[in-house]
């Protein structure tokens, strides 16, 4: 017999370190005699670091003891300097005691006589072989910090699975799938799926990992993190969810990733922005490309902004915004300059107006015949259903009339009919059988008294009171 007392589960001890708690760890001690009582001695080899309870007893034949290991942390020190395993070591004494009176063990302190454990008595074994390993929060924090796969494991493995070791997290908030994530270690991240962490556990700043994977361009880490069906919704206390943070960053892979498994396109960030306004803010052209495809929204005003704000936004997409201003100012050349860049003659601002509208409105006669020379729809309507014709007649802009009309504008049809009022009215012209329209427009105020035309001083008095009526006008 080479031994007295087994040790269980092994000798392995592991001692849990947090933050706050004490820390300990427990060892069973197993008299693996069938008839006689054994009398044990744990001791530490640094008194000063390790705390026993019970340093002492007597163990029942074929009964178990389990002792409390206690790790005293020094003063500053919130771990110890060796991870996970150290050098410390510990004997264990141990002595049949036929008829001896067992006591609790637990009472007290050395309850059995030192000389029982004399080296001249007979049948005393001394075992050396008990080891401690450190195990907890800070621990593994360390040993991904590390990259230390086969060490994290065994921390892992030789955690109680109540502890939840695998939602561990650092000093600073960070979980376990954090810090790999931020070592760009899909292996580490692999590893811990392994025990079952929470794929939703959010950082102390609120990111979730699939935020945090997404901002830093890991598509094989998203891609691992959406298997494991992590949310692709921004989380409640992040400013940005993953398709923002995909989009923002030039991430095109890890965009198409969330796409796939069913991001919202047109999801909204805390303050009211879009992936694609995102994507264009940053110039990621490939981002707002794969956006667009998937279709995402291109009308989705960003909040706070002013009324033509988005310029940006329709100019990186291409969707007219720069010619339209290049039309309202006049500016025949600097049109021609961005048709030849390749800007959209039909292209439309965030309202839905062409160049042709905006230059209309403004009376830009020589915008108007450059943008019509370049083949620009006449009848293009806006959401309300205006023509560049309807923008020209409301300003009272007399000379820009008539170019759209000869270019074959359609809204003096067959379906033309006359003002309810008594006077030819210009407006019913306009208007055709649109008899509501009509009638908010068209009032006999509006006409001249004699029974003539509405006269483009009365027009431009009626624009006066367009905002009533939600007619968009810009400065």
């Amino acid at each position: 017999m080479d031994r007295l007392i087994s040790l269980e589960p092994s000798n392995l001890v592991a001692i849990r370190i947090e933050p706050g708690q004490k820390c300990s760890g427990e060892l069973t001690l197993h008299n693996v005699m069938y008839t006689m009582p054994v009398a044990f001695r744990l001791q530490p080899m640094n008194k000063t670091r390790y705390t026993v309870r019970p340093q002492t007893g007597i163990i029942s034949p074929l009964s178990r003891l389990t002792v409390e290991i206690t790790y005293n942390i020094q003063p500053g020190s919130n771990i110890p300097h060796s991870l996970p395993h150290c050098d410390d070591s510990f004997l264990l004494h141990s002595v049949v005691v036929p008829g001896a009176a067992i006591k609790d063990p637990q009472s007290t302190f050395d309850t059995i006589p030192n000389d029982w454990f004399a080296t001249k008595k007979k049948q005393i074994f001394i075992d050396s072989g008990i080891k401690i390993m450190f195990v907890g929060s800070p621990v593994l924090a360390q040993l991904v910090g590390h990259g230390s796969m086969d060490e994290i494991r065994e921390v892992l493995e030789k955690s109680d699975p109540s502890w939840n070791a695998a939602n561990s997290v650092d000093e600073h908030g960070q979980t376990l799938l954090h810090l790999a994530i931020a070592q760009s270690r899909a292996d580490l991240v692999q590893l811990l799926f392994e025990f079952e962490p929470d794929v939703e556990a959010q950082s102390r700043s609120g990111s979730s990992p699939l935020e945090a994977a997404a901002a830093s361009g890991e598509a094989l880490i998203v891609e691992l993190l959406l298997a494991r069906r992590a949310s692709t919704e921004r989380s409640e206390s992040s400013t940005w969810g993953p398709i923002h943070l995909a989009a923002g960053g030039g991430h095109v892979e890890v965009l198409r990733l969330l796409l796939l498994k069913g991001a919202n396109v047109d999801a909204l960030t805390k303050d009211g922005n879009t992936a694609l306004h995102l994507a264009v803010e940053e110039r990621r052209r490939d981002c707002a490309r794969l956006l667009l495809a998937s279709g995402a929204r291109v009308d989705v005003r960003k909040t706070g902004e002013a009324e033509f704000g988005h310029n940006r936004l329709f100019d990186a997409l291409r969707l007219g915004d720069s010619l339209c201003v290049a039309a309202r100012k006049g500016e025949v050349r600097a049109i021609q300059r961005l048709l030849e860049n390749g800007a959209a003659i039909n292209g439309r601002d965030q309202h839905g107006w062409t160049a042709l509208h905006r230059a209309s409105f403004k009376g830009r006669i020589d915008a108007v015949r450059a943008l019509i020379d370049k083949g620009i729809d006449v009848d293009a309507k806006d959401e309300d259903g205006y023509t560049a014709l309807h923008c020209a007649v409301e300003s009272g802009h007399a000379d820009v009339i008539e170019l759209p009309s000869e270019k074959g504008s359609r809204h003096r049809s067959k379906n033309q009919q006359r003002c309810h009022c008594t006077a030819n009215c210009g407006v019913a012209a306009l208007f055709g059988n649109q008899k509501d329209t009509h009638s908010r427009w068209c009032n006999q105020r509006w006409c001249h008294a004699g029974g003539g035309t509405a006269s483009t001083s009365l027009w431009k008095g009626h624009v006066e009171s367009r905002r009533d009526w939600g007619v968009k006008e810009e400065a």
